[in-house]
């Protein structure tokens, strides 16, 4: 009897749906307010790491989904009957070009679409960050350094100092 053979990207796209539908819920259930300067300084510098995890693993699910589209351009003129290696959970197994090429379609295919998902938290997070940002006041201050080494960029730079009240005065 053989094993069915969970497919990754499956897995991996059912625990972004879980993180992101936890993140709803938390989100629309008394969400914690910060209770001084220093807290919101901490849940700012949470939300901005949260962010920039998600552009890591989207930079590194797009290479995986590149090497992907190179082993298919490689493998799809080949002749279907081919031998073909594998490697599955760390095993390497013979197969043919018959059996690897839409099984590697398939997880190019997820890999796709937990991306687009990924894309789709990172920017509900940038408008909740712009949202506390705009609640709390919060502005970024570039160094002194950063001033004249910025030669007439527009972008502002992605570290720098918090400024403004924790209370909202409105």
């Amino acid at each position: 009897m053989e094993m069915p053979i969970m497919d990754p990207w499956q897995i991996l796209a059912g625990a972004i749906a879980k993180l992101l539908a936890n993140d709803e819920n938390m989100a629309e259930s008394d969400p914690k307010e910060p209770i001084n300067e220093q807290g919101v300084v901490n849940m700012y510098n949470a939300m901005r790491t949260e962010l920039n995890q998600i552009y890591s693993k989207t930079t590194e699910l797009e290479m995986d989904a590149s090497e992907h589209s190179l082993v298919i351009n490689a493998i799809q003129p080949l002749d279907q009957s081919r031998r073909c290696y594998r490697m599955i959970g760390g095993v390497l197994v013979e197969r043919t070009v018959k059996e690897v090429l839409p099984a590697v379609q398939r997880n190019k295919e997820g890999i796709e679409e937990v991306i687009a998902r990924l894309n789709e938290a990172a920017e509900k997070k940038k408008r909740e960050i712009a949202d506390f940002e705009d609640k709390y006041k919060i502005r970024i201050r570039k160094s002194d350094s950063e001033v004249k080494d910025d030669g007439g960029k527009k972008e502002g730079s992605s570290q720098g100092v918090l400024v403004g009240p924790a209370g909202s005065s409105e």
